[in-house]
């Protein structure tokens, strides 16, 4: 049995490793085609910093790739098992299939936790990550486009003229103000200047030292020589959100989120004003005002938690698929993976797609794929094992 065991846990774990890699570079990509290449392209991007955002974008990648693969890897070895007629062979030395399969539904659990990890925490964690060097990356680069002895007129509200652009340290720096309804024309100079970029809040600063300046406003004329740096904060490459989104939200960030929330709208202090009827009626429109915010703040929290038990549903429908179909044929397995992961993740895009109406449920939607893949796959597993 130890033998049998160990032979299928190599086979498994094997096809296991294969077929994540392949699916982790299939979905990265996407995201790689779209963002990465065209600067590798024109030279904007080393390759280094190619390496680091791919390597950042891998675990958000490995929350799809992990149940993929284990589905994939059971539908070919057991497929495989069968079709050898290894299967048999152990039948009839009086082993049932499911002592057979302990081991690897033991895995599949393991891979759950893994998932979890994975979906809550180190997932998001590398998301954010990764948009803060795509930011980063991005506004150095933008940086580096205040070129030497030309004026720049990309920045509304202002005209750069920068003598020397030594990586962010700049030389001989005259800024154009141009007038508004707070102020008027101004003209300012900086024998040196710094742009820094802040990734972290998604921002660009332009600092200036030993400023001077004139500025006309209403037909009088001011000078000044600033004591302080003067700063100037520049509109970033992309519009983005300083705040990460709910999806890119760790499990015990979105749990602070979704109690921050409902303390925000459960305790408004017009409430001790109000007679019973109209607090009756308050407290009506305060829970439907709760539900509507928090909706889709549960839903992501159930779809990290729903998700990371896919590894378990796929593999106990993989391995009696796999004895059923008994082919030895890759492109089979892979076709009835992919159909089987298009049905599970229908549900999970059908609940995404209502995370803003809480009158049905959607965080409740997230968990029924889980129910009737483990329910369909211990019934098919029974009675595989009875030879049915």
């Amino acid at each position: 049995m130890r033998t049998l065991h160990t032979y299928l846990m190599r086979q498994v774990l094997g096809s296991l490793l294969l077929t994540v890699a392949v699916f982790t570079f299939v979905l990265l990509l996407g995201n790689f085609l779209k963002e990465i290449v065209p600067l590798l392209a024109k030279g904007q991007a080393s390759l280094g910093v190619v390496a680091e955002a791919v390597g950042l974008l891998m675990p958000f990648v490995w929350v799809f790739a992990l149940p993929m693969g284990m589905l994939t890897a059971t539908l070919l070895i057991f497929g495989r098992f069968s079709a050898d007629q290894e299967l048999t062979a152990a039948r009839a030395s009086g082993i049932s299939l499911l002592s057979l399969v302990s081991p690897i539904l033991l895995l599949s659990l393991a891979l759950c936790g893994v998932s979890a990890m994975v979906n809550m925490e180190i997932g998001p964690r590398c998301r954010i990550a990764y948009n803060q060097l795509r930011f980063k990356f991005l506004a150095e680069f933008t940086s580096s486009q205040l070129p030497e002895g030309v004026f720049i007129k990309e920045y509304p509200g202002y005209i750069f003229y920068v003598g020397k652009n030594r990586k962010g340290e700049l030389e001989d720096v005259m800024v154009f103000m141009l007038p508004n309804e707070e102020r008027g024309e101004a003209t300012i100079h900086a024998p040196r200047g710094k742009l820094e970029v802040d990734a972290v809040n998604r921002k660009i600063n332009l600092y200036l030292y030993d400023a001077r300046g004139v500025e006309m406003h209403k037909g009088k004329v001011r000078l000044g020589v600033a004591d302080v740096p003067m700063q100037f904060p520049l509109d970033p490459p992309q519009k983005d959100s300083q705040h990460p989104r709910i999806s890119d939200l760790t499990f015990l960030e979105l749990w602070d989120e979704l109690r921050d929330v409902e303390r925000l709208i459960n305790a408004p202090s017009s409430l001790k004003k109000l007679s019973s009827e109209q607090l009756r009626v308050r407290k009506r429109d305060l829970e439907k005002d709760v539900r509507d915010l928090t909706s889709p703040i549960r839903v992501q929290i159930h779809r990290q938690v729903a998700f990371s038990f896919a590894c378990f549903g796929f593999t106990l429908v993989g391995i009696p698929l796999g004895i059923r179909v008994h082919r030895r044929e890759t492109n089979v397995g892979i076709a009835i993976a992919l159909m089987l992961v298009a049905v599970y993740y229908s549900f999970i895009l059908l609940a995404q797609s209502l995370d803003t109406h809480p009158e049905w449920a959607p965080h409740l939607i997230l968990w029924l794929p889980n129910f009737i893949f483990q329910a369909v796959g211990a019934v098919l597993l029974w009675r595989a094992n009875r030879g049915l």
